[in-house]
């Protein structure tokens, strides 16, 4: 999963940076497509990636255990939520029209109307988002995690072959004094949009799509069923609203959050040179995510299952037990993915400037402000998929409301700062309630489980995060050498130049790292690496 995670996230670092090339990163279209794309995302998250996940698993689960392995019950499940899922994406996509300006602030009418035109061709993505996530957690409910975590790749080629393309043809961004020149709101066509949202949306087409023959291999003989009456749905559908009203909460603080990032859009033509707008914010979080999408989310797929049947049997012990190891285990990526974030942002963030060290500082910014809040956003995930194992869905939804009100609070502040200002308040804002998250969560959980081994996570993340910062040390004088510091530094020449002190700067920071992991005796680090040598091992014997 992890493997198949790294292939997807390199290719969609490759994608994102192709992007930047063509549009810019500090520019009125790139903002405006990154609103009109992140909308799919949103609902994905909201209905598919957390009402399908959360629910569908362990309800499977058990629906596996029946003579036919279930699959009479997954057929009528696959049937209906395929149903839900096309009804939905009809009906967003043609509520573009009034969606676009209730998402963005001091647009003008071109503005607007550009957005609407990215948003029709970006909103179908809703219903193959659906259909993947469905595929994905039937496969993952009966043991074969692996192509959920590949689909991906296929989808950033088509993406990745879409810029190419763009590229070719229309050519790449220019900035002139400090402002873009080449793809304007005013001269944007038709081709342009073929080539930027419709590969796009193509992309995860062919995503959802690659997976029916992992499904088929599972040998269910799954086909359309109707009738949903006396099959044990009525479970699942209470678990569903308590979910999806979770998720509609939760994603609706970041529509807010949205449409005060576009505060920074709507002013940029009275402001000078390069300003954070939304797309900053995007590609800063996809760098930020990094780390928990190919560690936590694949340690997380496999625990959830192992915590769902430890809830069928009732069994607590094993439940704390699961969180504990898996808690202190993630750690061992997420902290030191933290330190490496704050330590490398501005190469990083370089990578994705399209070769403008201004835009390539706002991103490092960003990725900064963000980067600590990382252990805290990634040991939430994880402690939330313990009420979804045991089918309580209820709880998560009272922290989400206190996490909603707290996060919206903080993006009301964020709003109140001045244009050039709200995305940094805004990235601050994200990793003060990642904190608060885990706060909250821990409350509950505590109430739920008892003592959850908590003296032994803590103690092991302080391990961990003196070795992190130790690294961190050797970080900061690549970085240095490198001209990190120095506006005109070789790190701040070019995208290759920023790769180039990425590639050494991450490397020196690994090794430390690895080093000091061992002399502080961090347990952790067996218990992360085991699965991989053994994978390498295998690889190893196969070939001899």
């Amino acid at each position: 999963m992890a493997a198949g995670t790294v292939v997807s996230r390199g290719l969609g670092f490759l994608k994102t940076m192709l992007l930047a090339i063509a549009l810019g990163t500090a520019t009125g279209v790139a903002d405006i497509f990154d609103v009109a794309n992140q909308i799919p995302n949103i609902i994905y998250l909201a209905v598919a990636g957390g009402v399908f996940n959360a629910v569908l698993v362990p309800q499977i689960i058990r629906a596996s255990k029946r003579e036919d392995r279930g699959a009479d019950y997954v057929s009528r499940l696959l049937t209906l939520m395929v149903l839900v899922m096309l009804g939905l994406a009809a009906v967003i996509t043609l509520s573009a029209g009034w969606i676009i300006p209730l998402l963005t602030t001091d647009f003008d009418a071109a503005q607007i109307a550009l957005g609407i035109t990215f948003a029709l061709w970006c909103l179908p993505q809703i219903f193959f988002y659906g259909l993947y996530a469905a595929l994905g957690q039937i496969l993952n409910s009966y043991g074969s995690f692996g192509p959920y975590m590949w689909a991906p790749v296929v989808n950033n080629v088509v993406a990745i072959g879409g810029l190419l393309m763009f590229l070719a043809l229309m050519g790449g961004q220019e900035m002139e004094q400090g402002r873009a020149v080449a793809h304007t709101v005013e001269n944007w066509s038709t081709p342009q949009t073929l080539l930027i949202a419709g590969t796009a949306t193509l992309g995860i087409a062919v995503q959802s799509l690659v997976l029916i023959w992992p499904v088929k291999k599972l040998r269910l003989g799954l086909r359309p069923l109707f009738g949903w009456r006396g099959i044990g749905l009525g479970r699942a559908a209470k678990l569903a609203i308590w979910t999806l009203g979770t998720m509609i909460v939760g994603n609706g603080a970041f529509l807010i959050y949205t449409k005060i990032g576009t505060i920074a859009t709507g002013s940029r033509d009275q402001l000078e040179g390069a300003v954070a707008g939304p797309y900053t914010l995007t590609a800063a979080t996809m760098v930020y995510l990094l780390p928990h999408s190919i560690v936590v989310l694949s340690v997380a797929t496999v625990l959830f299952n192992r915590m769902s049947h430890a809830a069928s049997n009732n069994d607590d012990d094993a439940m704390r037990h699961i969180l504990s190891r898996g808690l202190r285990t993630v750690g061992v990526a997420t902290v030191f993915g933290a330190v490496a974030l704050l330590v490398l942002a501005g190469p990083l963030g370089m990578l994705f400037s399209g070769g403008s060290a201004p835009a390539g500082a706002l991103v490092g910014i960003v990725l900064s402000l963000l980067a600590l809040g990382l252990p805290f956003f990634s040991a939430n995930f994880m402690m939330n998929r313990v009420f979804y194992s045991l089918e309580d869905a209820r709880t998560p939804f009272i922290i989400q409301l206190i996490l909603t009100a707290i996060g919206i609070s903080l993006a009301v502040g964020a709003a109140m700062f001045p244009p050039q200002w709200v995305i940094f308040a805004l990235a601050t804002s994200y990793t003060l309630g990642t904190i608060a998250a885990v706060v909250v969560s821990h409350r509950f959980l505590k109430k739920r489980l008892g003592n959850y081994d908590g003296g032994r996570i803590v103690a092991a993340h302080l391990r961990i995060a003196c070795a992190a910062l130790g690294s961190g040390a050797a970080g900061v004088v690549v970085v240095w050498l490198f001209g990190g510091y120095s506006p005109d530094g070789f790190v701040w020449n070019s995208i290759l130049s920023a790769m180039l002190v990425v590639a050494v700067g991450g490397t020196a920071m690994a090794a430390v790292y690895l080093l000091l992991l061992k002399l502080f005796r961090v347990d952790e680090l067996k218990e992360f690496l085991d699965p991989v040598l053994e994978k390498l091992g295998r690889g190893s014997g196969a070939r001899h």
